[in-house]
């Protein structure tokens, strides 16, 4: 299977780089306009801890949105599912930094994944850790076995500088009571944790964790209960893909998240991790060539969860 999964990744290498033109670079973030659009990275970890790898895979790029997996993975850790008392687990069904939905659900935020959840995430790493920050990022460089990985200062600042909408969102948590803390604590937390810098490869590795029971790859430590690591892979698979989730499921079969940097990562339970990074993206905010690449993977493999 290892030799096979390398030439499946090669193959399709191959077919999605007449896509290398699709799409565009999210710009509303300016420091992630300065990317090479061109890139095309692609690494799968199997369970085993074999590795397979095309393209950029090594390159470090802002995770953005998919960090709200592993914002989301800490608290569960922390204090279980008390956390869904003040987030839901919906589909949100309308555009990941909506406002009307939030006060329409009256400040019940439809799931961890979209911008307001992740926020009540961030509030409540707040309340339970005494350097949020810090203990973040040891969080995910302990997964992804890789003490170098940092946030990206600039992008933290660029998305501080125009994150109107956000700051907005966060006010009007705060107005429902459901943001206990001082709301620019909370938004400087937020935009540090979207500007964390991954390779493909890390990411691969920091995801068996959600393919593997919730036990820390290399040391088997439990991190996450079967039932949490169960949940947590339900809210990927349903709302990991802003609002092409189900597009996602139906093309892909895995749980997965995406983010506008233009990364994506998957796991197949019990048997791998993988991730993508091309910085173009579809019109719904997703990698046009990682979403291709995710479908013929599971394609020519012949599974998926489903």
């Amino acid at each position: 299977m290892s030799h096979h999964y390398q030439s499946i990744l090669d193959s399709i290498r191959n077919e999605v780089l007449p896509l290398q033109n699709d799409g565009a670079v999210a710009n509303y973030i300016p420091e992630l306009a300065t990317i090479s659009p061109n890139r095309f990275g692609m690494h799968l970890r199997s369970i085993e801890g074999h590795d397979h790898a095309v393209g950029n895979s090594n390159e470090n790029f802002s995770i953005q949105s998919i960090s709200k997996v592993f914002a989301l993975a800490l608290v569960v850790s922390l204090v279980g599912e008390k956390i869904f008392k003040r987030v839901g687990v919906e589909p949100s069904g309308s555009s990941f930094n909506s406002l009307v939905q939030l006060e329409y659900e009256r400040g019940i935020p439809r799931n961890p994944l979209i911008n307001a959840g992740a926020m009540v995430v961030c509030d409540m790493l707040i309340g339970q850790l005494k350097k949020p920050k810090n203990e973040m990022l040891d969080f995910v460089r302990m997964l992804a076995h890789n003490k170098k990985i940092m946030f990206n200062e600039r992008v933290a600042a660029s998305e501080k500088e125009f994150g109107f909408r956000n700051a907005a969102l966060a006010n009007f948590l705060k107005s429902f009571g459901n943001i206990q803390h001082d709301v620019d604590e909370v938004l400087d937390l937020y935009f540090h944790i979207c500007s964390i810098e991954m390779s493909c490869k890390d990411l691969a590795t920091a995801f068996l964790l959600f393919a593997n029971h919730g036990k820390h790859p290399g040391n088997d430590e439990a991190l996450l209960t079967k039932s949490q690591t169960k949940r947590l892979n339900a809210v990927m698979q349903t709302c990991g893909f802003y609002d092409e989730a189900g597009e996602f499921s139906f093309t892909v079969g895995l749980p997965g998240k995406s983010g506008v940097g233009g990364g994506i990562v998957a796991l197949h339970p019990h048997k791998y991790a993988v991730a993508t990074w091309s910085p173009r993206l579809n019109p719904k905010g997703n990698s046009v060539m990682g979403m291709k690449a995710l479908e013929l993977l599971t394609t020519k493999l012949g599974s998926s969860i489903f």
